[in-house]
């Protein structure tokens, strides 16, 4: 294997390198948005059962304190309309007025309704209570001895009765309490349908997260699929193929991408293809005088008249190379910012000064139409070139008896400099291509010795200059260049 061979694979491979790193599963970014995902969902679902848990128990407990105090205002409205006539209270009508109120009264579920008479449990409603309320615990016996209305909590170890919340109403006569009329609650039902709600609350969070980690996984493949496209894509372009192109869905961020990407290979493509278009041309034009100069060198005798003439050859075939290569240069160097030296230039005398250097390219009938008032900003040098080199173009082209005119002219938007020439002018189908680099025209004007730059170097000083050049020709009347430039030049510094 030849080292050009060598070097060639080991450019592919690490090109296959690039374009196919070895990918884990768990780096891949569909991957990364679902945990992303899981971990937001997991947080948010960690801290919604705390705060549901606290409201559904606390909610438990205001519907129990609730019932409690309806209880008891129940209780007082039937005492406040018993003994509304006057009638003194004893123990024996407030027994009787107990056991009516318990009758009609049906307490809610884990709910109980008690009477105290003369500081000793009477009946309740229902008569089973936990054996927290046995009458002869310490809580009732506290009750029994009520003089106060009292309301409180008490914590018990007994998981089916849990926290007993009450309320008492003792019932005073002339001063002296007769009874006392006790409400409790066990709140353990309360709670465990509490945590029954929290648990299936639980439940469904959970499947909807299961639910919502697939439905994100399979969303986020439909959202990611054109990146996996553009990673497709991008593996398939080579310098050989560049035509692959993404299909541009909707218009959010990904068609952005596909459409940004697909002006970027228009943009490749057409530098590949001028790249290799300029290689070619550029290899031609170095092949011909570089076989001239080696054909004559070694064919070179002895005479010694044949040595100078052979010599003087070699030199202008160098010479013209040397011309060719800095033009190139040149057309390089066009793009970058500092190939302009901008100055103020007066146009009167630039244009005579012009007008006389191009009077010595050639002998033909040299005229000067017109010359702009007022003063313009610009590259002297680049713009002399300029149009010098349109001047020498119209020479290549025209016989000794044609006309070459020249001028210059101000208006309210812009300068125009301008070269007419009277030859066979220029046919309409090479009147674009022959800006282009290494164009010359087919056959409305003959071949000149030169390499095709010349327009090209024109065409870019008057893009430089934030410009154009325009051709208006005719076969058999001439052809006529102007140079357009805007009058000020936005964002250059000038200097005098």
């Amino acid at each position: 294997m030849s080292n050009r061979d060598r070097t060639i694979a080991r450019t592919d491979s690490a090109t296959k390198s690039q374009f196919h790193p070895k990918r884990s599963f768990f780096w891949e970014a569909r991957t990364r948005i679902l945990v992303w995902y899981a971990l937001l969902m997991t947080g948010c679902i960690g801290l919604s059962i705390p705060i549901f848990s606290q409201l559904v128990f606390n909610d438990v407990d205001r519907r129990v304190q609730a019932d409690i105090v309806n209880d008891i205002q129940d209780f007082q409205e039937f005492m406040a309309e018993k003994t509304s006539s006057g009638e003194k209270l004893d123990k024996d009508k407030l027994d009787d007025l107990f056991q009516n109120f318990l009758r009609r009264k049906i307490p809610e579920d884990d709910s109980y309704l008690m009477a105290f008479l003369d500081g000793e449990f009477e009946r309740s409603s229902p008569r089973a209570r936990p054996k927290q309320l046995d009458e002869n615990s310490k809580l009732m016996k506290s009750w029994a001895t009520l003089t106060q209305p009292q309301e409180g909590e008490l914590e018990t170890t007994d998981p089916e009765v849990g926290r007993i919340i009450y309320m008492a109403e003792p019932v005073i006569s002339e001063g002296k309490v007769l009874g006392v009329f006790v409400t409790a609650h066990a709140s353990a039902g309360e709670r465990q349908e509490a945590y029954d709600a929290v648990f299936l609350a639980v439940q469904v969070l959970l499947i909807a997260l299961l639910l919502g980690l697939i439905v994100a996984w399979l969303v986020s493949g439909r959202i990611l699929a054109p990146l996996r496209s553009l990673l497709r894509t991008a593996r398939s372009i080579g310098e050989s193929d560049l035509t692959q192109r993404l299909p541009v869905r909707g218009s959010g961020e990904i068609g952005e991408l596909a459409k940004t990407f697909n002006d970027m290979m228009d943009r490749l493509e057409v530098a590949f293809a001028s790249q290799r278009a300029f290689v070619n041309d550029a290899s031609h034009e170095l092949r011909t005088p570089i076989t001239i100069i080696r054909g004559h060198l070694e064919l070179l005798g002895d005479d010694p008249q044949e040595r100078q003439e052979t010599i003087a050859l070699v030199l202008d075939e160098l010479d013209r190379m040397n011309r060719f290569v800095n033009d190139l240069l040149l057309l390089a160097r066009s793009e970058r910012p500092d190939f302009l030296q901008l100055q103020t230039i007066d146009l009167d005398p630039f244009t005579e000064e012009i007008y006389t250097k191009t009077t010595a390219l050639a002998h033909r009938n040299w005229q000067l139409e017109a010359k702009g008032r007022g003063q313009i900003v610009g590259d002297r040098q680049r713009l002399t070139q300029a149009i010098t080199n349109l001047a020498q173009n119209a020479t290549q082209h025209t016989a000794e008896t044609d006309t070459i005119a020249l001028g210059s002219a101000v208006d309210r938007q812009c300068i125009r400099f301008w070269v007419r020439d009277t030859g066979n002018g220029i046919l309409q189908t090479d009147q674009k291509r022959i800006f282009d680099r290494f164009a010359r025209a087919d056959k409305s004007r003959r071949r000149s010795d030169g390499a095709g730059l010349g327009l090209a170097i024109v065409k870019a000083i008057a893009e430089a200059h934030g410009g154009k050049i325009e051709l208006t020709s005719e076969l058999g009347t001439g052809s006529t260049f102007i140079l357009v430039l805007p009058l000020e030049l936005p964002h250059q510094r000038t200097t005098s």
